[in-house]
């Protein structure tokens, strides 16, 4: 395995290993795809070291690599997909034509994804959408890890939320964040490096606060961000993504019957806004002096915008494997 490799080139040895383990190969693309953005954005916490974790997981039983998404054209401004057990970006990658269609006709639409594997970055599923021009907004539920606030037992999963917005001529810019004070990928990373947790991050599977990224990992919980205010975050995604999609919540999760899996089936929904449908709109004249604002403010860069630098570094100069990456990948090709 190359120190160094190309997007491309790493995209396809994700895309070989997903089919070596399961999944189809129109299912395993966008999957890599996702998994490949991340690291060639500088993302480590959500891209080559969650590819093991999406191994296990259908080496279990627990996911079908081959399923077939479901598009269901609901309503004039809603879509329903079942995603039939299998990964959220082949649901999301099917709807995405007919969403597109009705946010352009309608000026805004829904897409409710249910019984869908969501285990990446929630951005890469909503940039392309901001590239189009749309205002987009994306909620994802998942198998429990953080308690609600005041709570001793773990009840939502992380929770993230995604959003972006276009700007005419430029990348967008896109943020995505969990509920949680860390993503579950930042304690993953911890625990490979042997590092702890900063205080007030987790609890262990007593209950107890710990700065032990195993001890989170191992039937511990973590801690929503700014209190109730992010439980409360939580709590919305958890409707949206779950509820309203028909899917799991994260308290109903089953995945601990099926050793190594670490995805649930759960639900996810997007929602995008084409701005230029506004009567009289100076959305992008508006947004654009609202950053000139913030820049005079002493704000150094908007949000994303460290992504898109390491983008065009990897672009230019390929992504640099470590030897520990460089080998877990040899070891997935031949498992």
């Amino acid at each position: 395995m190359p120190s160094t490799v190309s997007i491309d080139e790493l995209t396809d040895i994700v895309s070989r290993i997903l089919v070596r383990h399961g999944v189809r190969l129109d299912n395993a693309a966008p999957v890599a795809e996702t998994v490949v953005a991340a690291e060639r954005d500088g993302a480590a916490s959500h891209g080559l070291l969650r590819l093991p974790g999406y191994v296990t997981t259908l080496r279990s039983g627990w996911i079908d690599g081959n399923a077939t998404p479901v598009v269901v054209d609901a309503a004039p401004g809603l879509i329903a997909t079942d995603a039939a057990n299998g990964f959220a970006q082949p649901a999301l990658r099917a709807s995405a034509p007919l969403l597109r269609d009705k946010a352009r006709s309608q000026g805004i639409a829904a897409l409710a994804i249910r019984d869908s594997h969501h285990f990446a970055a929630v951005w890469p599923d909503i940039e392309p959408f901001a590239v189009d021009g749309f205002i987009a907004l994306a909620v994802v539920n998942g198998r429990r890890r953080m308690v609600v606030w005041d709570g001793k037992r773990k009840v939502f999963g992380t929770n993230p939320m995604g959003f972006a917005c276009p700007r005419p001529g430029r990348l967008p810019l896109v943020w995505d964040q969990a509920s949680s004070v860390m993503a579950q990928g930042e304690i993953l990373l911890a625990a490979q490096h042997g590092e702890e947790l900063p205080a007030g991050v987790a609890l262990d599977a007593e209950g107890n606060p710990t700065t032990d990224p195993n001890a989170t990992l191992d039937g511990g919980s973590v801690l929503p961000f700014g209190g109730h205010k992010g439980s409360s975050i939580a709590f919305m995604v958890e409707m949206l993504a779950a509820a309203l999609t028909g899917a799991n919540f994260g308290y109903e999760d089953r995945s601990g019957e099926y050793p190594g899996a670490q995805t649930s089936r759960a639900g996810q929904t997007v929602i995008l806004i084409d701005p230029a449908r506004l009567p009289g709109n100076r959305f992008f004249e508006r947004i654009e002096s609202l950053f000139a604002a913030i820049a005079d403010s002493g704000v150094s860069r908007l949000p994303a915008e460290r992504r898109y630098a390491q983008r065009d570094r990897s672009l230019r100069d390929g992504i640099a494997l470590s030897d520990r990456q460089a080998a877990s990948l040899q070891e997935l090709l031949q498992a």
